[in-house]
């Protein structure tokens, strides 16, 4: 990765452009609703992915979950953005995101 240098004057126009006192006027409850405004868009997102992933191979939610050895329910709180794959089901959603073919063949039916 290369390295990015900025002059001193380039730094001091560019936190110029920020606004200061919307930042120092922040109050606890902007913040919380500022992390809770990210984290549903985190959610809408991560939802859209997996349903994406899905789409990949064709299937319907009851065959997609049967292949990758969830429940349903699981399915549909992921693609609703309820919940979020972890750990060996967020790897294996990777996997079938990128190969979708080659993943499936592996899957049992």
């Amino acid at each position: 990765m290369p390295i990015v240098r900025t002059t001193l004057e380039a730094a001091r126009r560019k936190a110029k452009r920020f606004d200061w006192s919307r930042f120092d006027a922040a109050t606890e409850a902007d913040i919380a609703r500022h992390i809770a405004e990210d984290e549903a868009e985190a959610n809408r997102d991560a939802a859209k992915w997996v349903r994406g992933v899905r789409g990949k191979v064709g299937l319907s939610q009851n065959q997609f979950a049967t292949r990758i050895g969830v429940s349903v329910a699981t399915l549909r709180n992921w693609e609703q953005g309820k919940r979020f794959p972890r750990g060996p089901a967020r790897a294996l959603l990777r996997i079938i995101d990128r190969a979708p073919e080659a993943a499936m063949l592996g899957l049992a039916r």
